[in-house]
């Protein structure tokens, strides 16, 4: 199943934290509310907020000059680390797509709600991972049939 890398996790945990204390989800309410919908909205623009800040300092890091280490060791290392840091970028780049996806979701009415099955994805899902689409049940069988495919 599809995983969030840690430093988005650590975004995400923030996103969360600035968010207002005093209302979460909760399963006793009707499911995907318009209070859980503006919770999701705003957990995701947070999100979203975050990603570009980071990615905005990564961008000022770059822009501040080449690596000037003398030691060939020392630079290697140096451009060793800005290539994980491009990468992280990068699959971060993908995620504001998904991020914006599913606002677009929420907008339309269909936020929390699986693409394939039409079930409701479940709030500790979402909470877990604000983008999903589908339910953890369709996202195996999506996967083992991705397994499928890929070992022919």
């Amino acid at each position: 199943m599809a995983t969030l890398a840690s430093e988005d996790i650590d975004v995400l945990e923030k996103a969360r934290r600035s968010l207002a204390p005093d209302y979460a989800p909760s399963e006793d309410e009707e499911y995907m509310s318009p209070a859980q919908q503006d919770y999701f909205r705003m957990l995701l623009l947070e999100w979203k907020r975050s990603i570009l800040s980071a990615a905005n300092a990564t961008l000022q890091s770059l822009q501040d000059g080449p690596i000037r280490e003398a030691d060939l060791n020392d630079r290697a290392s140096s451009e060793t680390d800005w290539g994980i840091e491009l990468r992280t970028r990068d699959r971060q780049r993908k995620l504001i797509a998904k991020i914006d996806s599913a606002l677009r979701r929420i907008d339309a009415g269909e936020y929390g709600f699986c693409e394939v099955t039409g079930d409701p994805i479940g709030l500790k899902r979402l909470i877990a991972r604000p983008v999903a689409t589908m339910t953890v049940e369709a996202q195996e069988a999506h996967e083992r049939r991705e397994k499928i495919s890929r070992d022919d």
